[in-house]
């Protein structure tokens, strides 16, 4: 081939380098999480080109207590460094900068060797390792042939061959024969801006050590060009050469070459970070909220330029920019950071400038290192988008992978099988990577820190997510899902649920995992068409599972799957009420069912998990779920231990294929609930299914029919044989024949194992209450807790209080909702529970009686609550509905006196008996008398801000109380009030208060006597008849009193919190209140409300005028009218609370 075939033109000249996209404008909130141990650096030499990271190193925070100097500029003087060379490489060459930052007044000469080696010993002293020729181009060297030198130390242009062979003695003149053996093809070279402006002297020069990247140019195909990008940390100039080669040989021995020496540049010698850029590096990760000390490393990249198709021209390289950042990896995403705009301080851009891109590290795809250059791609994909690469480059590569690779298996440590693509050269392979140094353990596996790292990756607010670890239970540790904690959007959505999903697969802290009463519909039917590098493939031991095609499966099935497939630990999983979905109507698309069945019951099947235990009630089941449990459940090898489909809205046919199913896993079943479906039971068959199963341990066949006949449910010898620990029957029909077994199994010593009985609304009365409860008698009181709720026991009343009186009934014992039509026998069921001496918790709440309670009941309720030595926990809580109402009445306040006198009881549930203000004068001296009360549960009684702040008075002189409500409904109920007070809504610009009634009046006037401090002028009248009278009050003024009774509510929740603390820490031995805190608490307290006499005598005082309240109030609310900065700014104030109780007892408003 000809000379002239193979001339090239020299290309225009590259632009310089251009910033990048810009970072999202709201990244989400994410927590920090433990510190890891850091494993040694990974070693990134390989035979090829070996490498090291300047940014490898970690790194630290000045403001964070912590030293930058590892990765920060060391300082040297402009004068000679070791070995005589410069301080600035480009400062005698002036390649890269100005040529006004020159001492010298003139260039030397480049007539001679000597003259160009003396300006330049730098260059000249490099050792030669590969040069070649440029072809004849127009322009600035349009009569020279330009020529490329490579050393150990520069890749030097200069402008002809003779000028190259003057500093280096190897390169022969441009007519005589070259001295090396190196073949050299002709090439050409386009390059910055930048470079062409260097001095007269014939040449210019880039610094091996400045060089981030050596890679091949994506031009089209074939293609041989190559592209150096090179950075001064000095001057913060950064730009690119890029090499236009024919011959691929010749192509493959320059990008050897340059790697090569570039490679061993930088590991000889000390390059680091400038502390400004490394500072302005932090402070965007910082505005990320990404940043930790000890999860952060930054490198030096290239973005490069991606072109795919034809050959390229030299013109269209000129098109293709390629951009030098800086790649850092976070605590959680890795992040692109564009190079400061101001050269000479980069810490000065600000940060609002900043324009970058932030990818989630747990979002990572796919990791491609190319083996040839220094090239590689990172892959980010969010569930439900396409993915998006970023093609980079960096003679760190290794490195950079390694950290990535690393902060993987950081954020999701139990993980045996990361969910990407891992495409490297052998020195990165699985094998080659070094283990992640011993940690201290975190607390449930670090599923905390690799939820929060799902959620930073998906842009989730984590405070919206909410669970909790239950260690008391069957199957313990279980992890129960909580509802969202956003009020208005209740339920989680997609994306929160997928990282809820994703942050417990692997995660073997937990062999219960609980999703009830969680709506997770938004999942069901849900695909991803993008990716499937989530799917479960194999199990966690990497054995792969043959389930066909799980990508056409939704994403509801693909997570449950993987959950069962990749913890060997979980045993239970609880789906109960998560799907409100409804059966397909005749001639629609068929129903796919809810996706549990399918996604689980194929598992068990091929004993693919341990998952033994499956809860779908609530669940509406669709044929095609029958059919797989059917599948499942007929499979011995299934070894299912319980399988609840209560209330799944089963037919006869389906909870009889149901039955039939489970009775194969007679030998394992524990568990049987079919509560709540539609199928009317055969007591002879069922019968003959139970008698397949030999270790039940709980039946559940709650609200469910059954033919009519004189059957028994089930036979005795059958309930003999179980190890029943919980039977439930409750609003299912029993006749006499059941009734009568069921009494024969509690006299057996073999239900001694019973501990729990429901038997709500099954038409009992006290007649049978008293028959079980002699069944169940023995020595001492029997360990067992009956439901007997809604059941017609004032029938045969004289049988239940007999029992109660002697003391036949079980330690637990709960009575819901009964009705007496005669108070009489109530009353007499309350002296009984006076003299019981069995039972420590009674549920006798929401008692209706015809009346309100008389005083003589309420002396029964007193005698009982203060004789009873044995009830440790006590619910009397009422009901009140717009239907019915059943509370006790006011004379209960008279019955709680019994508790002052009371030395066991630790629990009360008061709830809803409308208590008032009396009731709180009430319980604040039973606070103050009362020793052993550990939890008062009184909200719900319309207590008023003053009845709250005696309340929590009373706790000054109470060291024993540990839990108190906030009174949230209180407070949410008084602000209602107001507003009812207040005429037009909050749009209008004025309130009218007209008259109120007598009781919104004492409500009122209690809370303005709580909410403003000082004393309340009184107009001095007489009391006449009430007037309508409507007095104007602005939204403003309205608005500032609604807020200071919010602020005061808050204050006296404050006050009560710090009371029930140092009750706490007496109760564990530790010291009462803080010493700072505990002076200013005690002398801040007022004295305690009337007296509990008083307050009933005021509370039964119903005949006070209206015109006095109208009167009293008016004043109060003229002079927040009248005067807009007088009463109502009084509100603001801080004032003292004992001057509101003074002047509540003054007008007589308790």
């Amino acid at each position: 081939m000809s000379n002239r075939q193979r001339r090239k033109s020299l290309s225009i000249f590259r632009p310089p380098l251009q910033p990048l996209t810009p970072i999202r404008d709201e990244p989400p909130d994410s927590a920090p999480a433990a510190t890891l141990k850091k494993r040694r650096p990974i070693s990134c030499t390989d035979d090829e080109s070996p490498m090291s990271s300047p940014g490898a190193q970690k790194i630290e925070r000045t403001d964070s207590k912590r030293s930058l100097s590892r990765l920060m500029t060391k300082d040297r003087s402009r004068g000679t460094q070791k070995d005589g060379r410069p301080s600035s490489i480009f400062g005698s060459l002036r390649s890269l900068s100005s040529l006004k930052d020159e001492d010298e007044n003139s260039a030397p000469s480049p007539s001679s060797m000597h003259s160009a080696a003396s300006a330049i010993p730098d260059v000249a002293a490099g050792l030669l390792i590969h040069h070649g020729p440029l072809p004849e181009v127009s322009g600035v060297f349009r009569r020279r042939c330009p020529y490329l030198v490579l050393t150990d130390l520069h890749l030097t242009q200069f402008k002809s061959q003779g000028r190259a062979s003057e500093m280096f003695p190897d390169i022969s003149g441009p007519h005589g024969p070259a001295k090396t053996n190196l073949r050299h093809s002709r090439l050409s070279s386009s390059s910055s801006i930048h470079e062409l402006q260097g001095p007269s002297d014939g040449y210019y020069s880039i610094p091996l050590v400045h060089v981030i990247a050596v890679y091949k140019l994506d031009d089209g195909e074939p293609y041989f060009s190559i592209e150096v990008a090179h950075l001064n940390d000095n001057t913060g100039s950064a730009s690119t050469m890029t090499l236009q080669i024919h011959d691929p040989g010749e192509s493959s021995a320059w990008l050897t070459a340059i790697r090569s020496a570039a490679s061993k540049a930088r590991l000889t010698s000390s390059v680091f970070f400038p502390s400004s850029l490394v500072e302005y590096t932090a402070k965007s990760l910082e505005q990320e909220q990404d940043y930790h000390p000890d999860h952060f490393h930054m490198f030096k990249v290239v973005q490069r330029a991606n072109k795919s198709g034809k050959r390229s021209s030299s013109d269209d390289l000129t098109k293709l920019t390629s951009k030098i950042c800086i790649l850092a990896v976070g605590m959680y995403k890795i992040h692109i950071v564009p190079l400061p705009k101001s050269a000479k301080s980069p810490s000065s851009t600000s940060l609002s400038e900043l324009s970058g891109t932030s990818h989630g590290i747990v979002t990572l795809s796919s990791v491609n290192i190319q083996t040839f250059d220094d090239s590689f791609q990172l892959w980010f994909r969010v569930p439900f988008k396409p993915p998006h690469a970023l093609h980079l480059a960096a003679l760190c590569v290794h490195e950079v992978a390694s950290y990535i690779r690393q902060a993987t298996e950081y954020l999701r440590p139990e993980w045996t099988e990361q969910p990407f693509a891992w495409i490297a050269p052998s020195s990165l392979s699985d094998d080659a990577l070094l283990p992640l140094a011993p940690e201290e353990e975190d607390d449930n596996l670090a599923f905390d820190r690799t939820l929060t790292a799902y959620c930073a990756g998906y842009a989730i607010d984590t405070s919206n997510i909410r669970y909790t670890i239950n260690y008391t239970c069957d199957d313990a540790p279980a992890f129960e899902l909580l509802p969202r904690a956003s009020i208005q959007r209740p339920k989680y959505s997609s994306m929160e649920l997928l990282a809820i999903f994703r942050a417990l697969r692997y995660n073997e802290t937990f062999h219960t995992i609980r999703f009830g009463g969680i709506s997770l519909d938004v999942l069901n039917g849900l695909c991803d068409p993008h990716g499937w590098e989530h799917t479960p493939w194999t199990r966690r031991s990497g054995e792969p599972v043959d389930l066909g095609e799980q990508q056409r499966t939704s994403i509801l099935i693909q997570e449950v799957r993987a959950l069962a497939l990749k913890s060997r630990r979980l045993r239970r999983m609880d789906f109960s009420y998560c799907f409100t979905r409804r059966s397909s109507s005749a001639g629609a698309v068929p129903d796919s069912g809810c996706g549990i069945c399918e996604a689980l019951f194929p598992l068990c099947v091929k004993q693919y998990t341990n998952v033994d235990w499956v809860v779908l009630d609530g669940n509406l089941l669709a044929d095609v779920d029958i059919d797989y449990l059917y599948a499942a459940a007929i499979e011995k090898s299934s070894h299912f231990r319980a399988i609840e489909v209560g209330h799944c809205g089963l037919g006869d046919r389906n909870l009889e294929m149901v039955l039939q199913a489970l009775s194969h896993q007679g030998e394992t079943l524990e568990t049987l609930s079919c509560c709540g479906n539609f199928a009317r039971l055969q007591p002879l068959d069922l019968r003959e299914y139970f008698d397949r199963f030999s270790f039940i341990r709980t039946l559940d066949f709650s609200n469910t029919y059954r033919t009519s006949g004189a059957e028994p449910l089930f036979a005795f010898n059958t309930l003999r044989r179980w190890k029943l620990a919980e039977l439930s029957l409750s609003g299912s029909s029993i006749n006499p024949e059941t009734l009568a077994v069921l009494a024969d199994y509690l006299r057996d010593p073999q239900s001694n194992s019973l501990k729990i009985l429901c038997l709500n609304q099954c038409g009992l009365t006290g007649g049978n209450v008293n028959d079980l409860c002699r069944a169940m008698t023995r020595s001492t009181p029997r360990q067992l807790h009956l439901f007997i709720s809604e059941n017609y026991l004032e029938q045969g009343h004289a049988g239940l209080v007999e029992a109660v009186e002697q003391s036949l009934t079980p330690s637990q014992l709960t009575m819901e909702m009964l009705e007496y039509r005669d108070e009489e026998n109530y009353r007499f069921l309350l002296q009984a529970w006076a003299r019981n001496t069995s039972t420590v918790y009674l549920n006798m709440s929401k008692v209706a009686l015809p009346l309100a309670a008389s005083t003589a009941t309420a002396t029964a309720l007193e005698a009982m609550l203060a004789n009873n030595e044995t009830l440790q926990i006590l619910n009397i809580e009422g009901q009140e509905t717009h239907l019915e109402s059943a509370v006790f009445g006011p004379t209960l306040n008279q019955a709680l006196l019994g508790l002052k006198q009371n030395k066991v009881l630790k629990v009360l549930h008061v709830e809803h008996q409308k208590l008032g203000m009396p009731g709180a004068n009430t319980i604040a001296s039973i606070l103050e008398e009362n020793s052993t009360l550990l939890e008062l549960h009184c909200a719900c009684n319309g207590f008023s801000l003053q009845a709250f702040t005696v309340i929590v008075s009373s706790l000054k002189n109470n060291t024993t109380l540990l839990y108190l409500p906030y009174m949230e409904e209180d407070r949410e109920a008084e602000f209602k009030k107001w507003d009812r007070e207040f005429e037009g809504g909050r749009d209008s610009g004025l309130r009218s208060l007209t008259t109120p009634t007598k009781a919104t009046v004492n409500t009122m006037r209690r809370s303005l006597g709580a909410a403003m401090p000082g004393p309340l002028q009184i107009a001095n009248r007489a009391v006449g008849p009430p007037t309508k009278q409507k007095r104007q009050y602005t939204q403003q003024q309205a608005d500032r009193l609604l807020t200071s009774i919010n602020t005061k509510w808050d204050k006296e929740i404050a006050m009560m919190q710090a009371f029930l603390q140092r009750n706490h820490n007496l109760a564990h031995g530790s010291h009462g209140l803080p010493q700072e805190n505990g002076g200013a608490i005690e002398n801040e307290r007022p004295a305690t409300g009337l007296s509990a006499r008083t307050s009933m005598q005021l509370g039964s005082n119903e005949t006070t005028p209206l015109a006095e309240p109208d009167r009293q109030l008016g004043a109060g609310m003229g002079a927040a009218s009248d005067n807009g900065d007088g009463a109502v700014n009084r509100l603001e104030d801080d004032g003292d609370t004992e001057t509101a109780l003074m002047m509540s007892k003054k007008l007589n408003l308790d």
